[in-house]
């Protein structure tokens, strides 16, 4: 036989698809911790996406790309009255969610956020339960919605233990469409092997490109990058239920498969196995809607405001001691062109920070960042990598976020180093975090809702039990809009 072709034998798919999926649908999450904290994250998930619907730059964005179109059984959209197909539900969640860089983290050589799945996971998860309820059937319970995801939070997480995506220039939202594809394709019904179909298609598929995170093409697609992402992997997995065929060597086939065409011939690496690790130790956005390499920048900005803001004009420098990826991804100078901009930016972030003593999201907009004394500071901060800082960054047992200020008066004198190691938000503070992320749930609601439906969702959300054994649809009922 000539040695110029190629062969056709089709090989079982790929053992990172077959793992991700036998995960998916045979493991049971036995991590009453594990639990605990998805309800804190749905929780301040579905915050962050109310809170969003405050800025019109999002929400003109959401609802029907046509106009009056009517769904049957369709996805309701926390906040709105919108009834959507499961796809267009799935990017409208997904984009309030993420639209204020405020819901939760995952750090390791690549980042992102794994609640951004929960778009698609209440996208389906509200669409097959009003679909069962016209059946005569069950309704879904947030407890799958919570296992889902644990599960999602995990598959994303530990694909970015070791994989920088970012490194060859990929956005970390296609970890967003891999872990939506999986747990959707269990929560619309798929078969195992219809599941392995679809997430062969997720690694297929075009992936996004980082270019709209960075200088000096920073802008606001990356806050609705996620919701397309997971409506994307809606997609996905609604062909596959119609009888798409998978492709199982998608990551691993020579020349045409992920890893040749995307990943530079570098194997994809799983270092642990699938289980609760990722939502026990995610990160919170508690204090500032700020990207989180910044979080603990931020803090100590906040700190320093009452001893340096009546000498704003005595200031020579300041110093930000921080870690690469910080330095990789949010250090720039020039001129910031919009919100989405600024909230990639350590040097605007830390100079809000110490100018109010807070930082919130409209900090981001014109009016504020238009204020000279915020570019007056930030061309007097000086950026340097503290090396283990950038180490504990990596490290499986400490996963910090160190960033240290100081400030250099004209006349010599200086404030105290301060130095924040771990965010409010991180595992290691959770019983000084979780009081103030409830608090933060609660002033969310309050900015769509009245006091009477606050204190309502409140008092479910409050009760773990209550809600897992709570119906979708009843979830998703109190969550419209009044």
């Amino acid at each position: 036989m000539s040695s110029n072709v190629e062969s056709n034998v089709r090989q079982d798919f790929d053992k990172i698809i077959q793992n991700i999926i036998e995960f998916v649908y045979e493991k049971d999450i036995d991590s009453s911790e594990a639990y605990t904290t998805a309800r804190y994250c749905l929780m301040d998930t579905i915050g962050c996406g109310l809170l969003a619907l405050n800025f019109k730059d999002c929400k003109k964005l959401l609802g029907p790309h046509v106009e009056g179109t009517s769904v049957p059984n369709g996805v309701r959209v926390p906040g709105t009255r919108f009834v959507l197909d499961p796809v267009k539900g799935a990017w409208d969640i997904g984009a309030i969610i993420r639209w204020l860089d405020f819901n939760d983290t995952w750090l390791a050589a690549e980042w992102g956020h794994p609640s951004d799945n929960l778009g698609g996971i209440l996208s389906a998860a509200d669409y097959v339960s009003q679909r069962n309820l016209a059946s005569g059937k069950d309704s879904l319970k947030i407890k799958d919605v919570l296992t889902a995801m644990i599960k999602a939070h995990e598959i994303q997480g530990v694909l970015a233990l070791e994989n920088s995506f970012n490194r060859v220039g990929l956005d970390h939202v296609l970890l967003v469409k891999v872990a939506s594809t999986a747990v959707i394709s269990s929560l619309m019904g798929l078969t195992k092997e219809q599941a392995l179909d679809s997430l062969s298609q997720a690694f297929v598929d075009g992936q996004s490109l980082r270019t709209y995170r960075h200088a000096p093409n920073a802008g606001p697609r990356k806050s609705w990058a996620a919701g397309d992402a997971t409506s994307r992997a809606m997609n996905l997995v609604l062909i596959t239920q119609k009888g798409q065929i998978g492709y199982p060597s998608a990551i691993t086939a020579p020349t045409w498969g992920f890893q040749d065409v995307l990943f530079k011939g570098k194997p994809l690496s799983v270092p642990q196995e699938f289980n609760s690790y990722v939502m026990e130790n995610v990160l919170f956005k508690i204090s500032f809607p700020a990207e989180f390499h910044a979080q603990t920048a931020v803090e100590a900005a906040v700190k320093l405001h009452p001893e340096i803001i009546d000498r704003l004009e005595e200031i020579e420098k300041i110093n930000i001691t921080t870690h690469e990826s910080a330095i990789r991804i949010i250090s720039k100078e020039g001129e910031l062109n919009n919100p989405a901009d600024r909230d990639h930016c350590i040097q605007y972030m830390t100079a809000i920070g110490l100018l109010k003593g807070d930082l919130v999201a409209e900090d981001y907009e014109d009016d504020v960042a238009n204020d000279p004394r915020v570019d007056s500071l930030r061309n007097k901060m000086f950026i340097e990598e503290n090396k283990n800082y950038s180490k504990d960054y990596l490290d499986p047992e400490k996963r910090s976020i160190a960033n240290e200020l100081q400030i250099i008066f004209k006349d010599g004198s200086s404030t105290e180093k301060v130095e924040v190691e771990y965010p409010i938000g991180h595992r290691r503070r959770r019983e000084e975090g979780i009081p103030v992320l409830i608090k933060k749930f609660e002033e969310n609601l309050k900015t769509q809702f009245s006091t009477e439906r606050v204190e309502k969702i409140m008092k479910i959300c409050e009760d773990q039990d209550g809600l897992e054994n709570l119906n979708v649809t009843d979830f998703m009922e109190i969550l419209i809009k009044e």
